[in-house]
């Protein structure tokens, strides 16, 4: 049975990262163990689990059946394991993922607020990059995740929190900020300060350009930073401009330090979505998805 359930263990692996090479390295096994445990669930179901599609490994139909079943086992357990490690516990742990703009402009505000209500509770939070918050999410790491970035919508559940928007953003000493409007050809060939990759924001900003016609060699990626307020430190010293979530620069704008610069037809707009593996929404992720849109909405 032990065995059994580690081989389901490293089909379900291989599913979703689609590598033998990577399956081994996250399991810690050996490539020939993969291939003979994925070989022994085939030969007792008596069905092919998984097909090549030219260099590209897929699953057949059984596996995505499998895999989904799998994937229910799992979770439940999950579910029990959180359940009963919290049943006698007076201080209930949770724990929540957010990508980086939502990590430090958004999120602490409504867990300082839940805090203060639900002082038994304690949501650990874990900020980074959307594929990285997913992937802890899929490894099960994490209870609940918000981000920002795209996602594979069939794969999880989700809801939306709010919706956000990116600007344009400069140094208050720039020209642009002068005029009443800018050509979006005119700010692409101004140096930009971008995100990483794995990025949301980056992603959804390339997404958007790439539908304007414009190719990553038609814009001047000057530097590519992961941290947000150093990617604003830049643009005050007017080294250059980047396309910042309007959450991330309230208080600059106060200041008057960064200014927004109007982009002519520049509608880049994004969802901010709790998101969580399928069919695992406990009574904390209710009460917390619910709490946190009142209190974005109050």
């Amino acid at each position: 049975m032990k065995m059994l359930f580690i081989r389901q263990i490293t089909f379900y692996t291989l599913a979703q990262v689609k590598s033998f090479t990577q399956t081994a390295q996250k399991l810690n096994i050996t490539q020939p163990a993969v291939s003979q445990h994925v070989k022994y669930l085939e030969e007792m179901y008596g069905v092919d689990l998984i097909k090549k599609e030219g260099r590209k490994l897929c699953l057949t139909e059984e596996g995505k059946i499998l895999y989904e079943h799998i994937g229910k086992i799992f979770a439940m357990e999950r579910q029990v394991s959180h359940m009963l490690k919290n049943q006698n516990s007076i201080i209930k742990r949770y724990k929540l993922g957010a990508t980086k703009t939502i990590g430090a402009y958004l999120i602490p505000e409504i867990l300082g607020k839940y805090k203060k209500q639900f002082p038994n509770h304690e949501v650990i939070l874990e900020v980074a990059n959307t594929e990285n918050i997913l992937s802890k999410l899929d490894d099960g790491k994490l209870d609940l995740a918000l981000v920002e970035g795209l996602f594979n919508k069939e794969k999880y559940d989700y809801t939306l929190l709010k919706r956000d928007e990116l600007v344009a953003t400069f140094s208050s000493f720039h020209p642009f900020t002068k005029r009443k409007a800018v050509k979006l050809g005119e700010v692409l060939k101004e140096n930009l300060i971008i995100r990483e990759e794995g990025s949301g924001t980056r992603t959804i900003t390339e997404k958007y350009l790439k539908e304007k016609g414009y190719k990553k060699e038609a814009y001047n990626i000057f530097m590519e930073i992961g941290d947000i307020t150093a990617i604003k430190s830049l643009i005050k010293w007017d080294l250059g401009y980047s396309f910042i979530s309007r959450e991330a620069i309230k208080r600059e704008l106060e200041e008057q330090s960064l200014k927004i610069v109007k982009v002519v037809d520049l509608g880049i707009e994004r969802n901010f979505n709790f998101v969580w593996r399928k069919e695992e929404r406990s009574t904390f992720m209710e009460a917390f998805i619910r709490f946190s849109i009142s209190a974005i909405d109050g």
